[in-house]
């Protein structure tokens, strides 16, 4: 997750201005291309059959981008071996720029054929469908999954994996690969040198912090240069104090929704973290490989963050730590939903753009990465759920992070909260409200000044015309 940012507002309204007149630019390779080299060739369409229900040429060659992130690229290059055993050569890049690198080439008409849209650049999915940049993944939904052609795509996904790439649609747009936990990240092995139980309410959690900070050890870290991250633990708290109607205000751009008593209690139990002195001294100026590092390494007891951390942290994390997630402790028993509680939701999506050369070989790619062989190998590679059900079920010896997330998931049952803002309205959820957190947890202004900061900046979205509004 780079930390690189580009005024997002100024580059989508070029993007939108430049898409209507752009020249095609360089092709991508194919080896079945219908035309010359410019990017508007399109590969033929193959012929659909049991074994190719999208109808890919098998003829014409990929390229796929994947986001080097917390998840790494192998297990994309795994699904390669099983894409080129019946289709074409796979041309493969990975980046953590996004943004920087593939919105150019959306623009001029050239984009790869299968982009892993995520990260702190990822592109905004709402604006691209809008420009009409995105394909249409109903196809790959109704198609026949891999392991059990009696199944389709969409029947064999975990709840709110489709919904997750909707955006305000009946149609999906995005495929969510992985099913994330959020939620606070800990290590058992540190909570049992400091004899603390994880906390259940926010007392407990202060006592928890307060006994660490006696042991010159902090009780929370975070990544303070990408303050969105504290969503994670935020939203879910609004909602547990609040109920989910407080997330769907907010979703919602109702007037005041920021403003709810769940919201302001939420900043000031954080704010609370900062004001004892319980955040690592550095905090706000460290981006989030620094913030887990400073964690593995034992400096802070807390990290908000999401199922990726396992795999990303793990050159810096020591044999005995024993990572493990919970919920985010309840406020106190006047909460309106259960400690159980859990932020989940479809993570690390995926698109094939309408542009791309060779759109059915995009979704053929991705309907495989869907496959038992694929999804078990990343759950077994990168120690994060799967966003195919049961998946990983029947797998032995997972780390003990993934193993701690599943067993979160099934606690909080019914109990799931997905807000849908930083879906929706991507630059107020990552600049805006991230940046009154980040301002607020490193004492520049009161929780109150952050409220109002948060609602002017979704009222002042709620009103701009230019931009699409979604309700739930």
């Amino acid at each position: 997750m780079g930390s690189t940012h580009v005024n997002r507002r100024d580059l989508v309204k070029r993007t939108a201005a430049v898409g209507l007149v752009a020249a095609p630019g360089m092709g991508l390779l194919s080896s079945c291309a219908t035309g010359g080299d410019d990017g508007g060739d399109k590969v033929e369409k193959g012929k659909k059959s049991k074994d190719n229900p999208l109808g890919a040429n098998k003829d014409a060659d990929l390229e796929v981008v994947i986001f080097n992130g917390g998840y790494g690229d192998q297990y994309a290059k795994d699904n390669h071996k099983l894409y080129e055993k019946t289709f074409g050569k796979v041309k493969h890049s990975k980046t953590q720029k996004i943004r920087t690198k593939l919105q150019p080439r959306m623009v001029k008409g050239n984009p790869p054929d299968v982009i892993n849209n995520s990260g702190a650049e990822e592109m905004d999915i709402a604006s691209l469908i809008k420009d009409g940049q995105a394909a249409d993944l109903t196809p790959l939904l109704d198609a026949p999954s891999y392991d059990d052609p009696s199944k389709k795509i969409r029947d064999i996904l975990l709840p709110g994996v489709i919904e997750r790439g909707q955006i305000g649609s009946e149609k999906m747009y995005q495929l969510s690969y992985s099913y994330t936990i959020y939620g606070v990240w800990y290590s058992k092995t540190a909570l049992e040198k400091l004899e603390i139980e994880y906390p259940k309410n926010w007392d407990e959690m202060l006592a928890a912090c307060a006994k660490a900070k006696k042991q010159d050890i902090a009780g929370w870290t975070y990544a303070g240069k990408h303050p969105y991250y504290f969503s994670f633990v935020l939203y879910p708290f609004f909602a547990k104090i609040g109920g989910e109607e407080v997330l769907r205000k907010i979703d919602n751009l109702e007037p005041n929704a920021w403003k709810q008593d769940a919201v302001k209690q939420g900043f000031e139990a954080f704010h609370e973290l900062y004001a004892k002195g319980y955040v690592l001294k550095g905090t706000p100026g460290i981006d989030h490989i620094q913030s887990q590092t400073q964690w593995t390494k034992g400096r802070a007891l807390f990290l908000p963050n999401g199922s990726w951390v396992e795999n990303e942290s793990r050159k810096t994390t020591p044999k005995d730590f024993d990572m493990a997630v919970s919920p985010i402790p309840s406020l106190d028993k006047a909460d309106k939903m259960p400690f159980e509680t859990m932020y989940c939701e479809g993570s690390e999506p995926f698109m094939v753009p309408t542009k791309a050369k060779n759109v059915e070989g995009g979704m053929e790619w991705l309907r495989l990465m869907l496959s038992k062989q694929s999804t078990e190998n990343f759950i077994q590679l990168v120690s994060a759920p799967s966003a195919v059900k049961g998946a990983g079920a029947g797998l032995k010896d997972l780390d003990p992070g993934v193993t701690s997330a599943l067993d979160a998931l099934d606690k909080a049952g019914d109990n799931i909260v997905m807000p849908r803002i930083r879906d929706w309205y991507l630059e107020l959820h990552k600049d805006k409200i991230g940046g009154a957190i980040a301002e607020m947890m490193s004492g520049d202004i009161e929780p109150a000044e952050a409220v109002k900061r948060c609602q002017t900046a979704a009222d002042e979205v709620a009103k701009d015309k230019s931009i699409k509004k979604y309700k739930r």
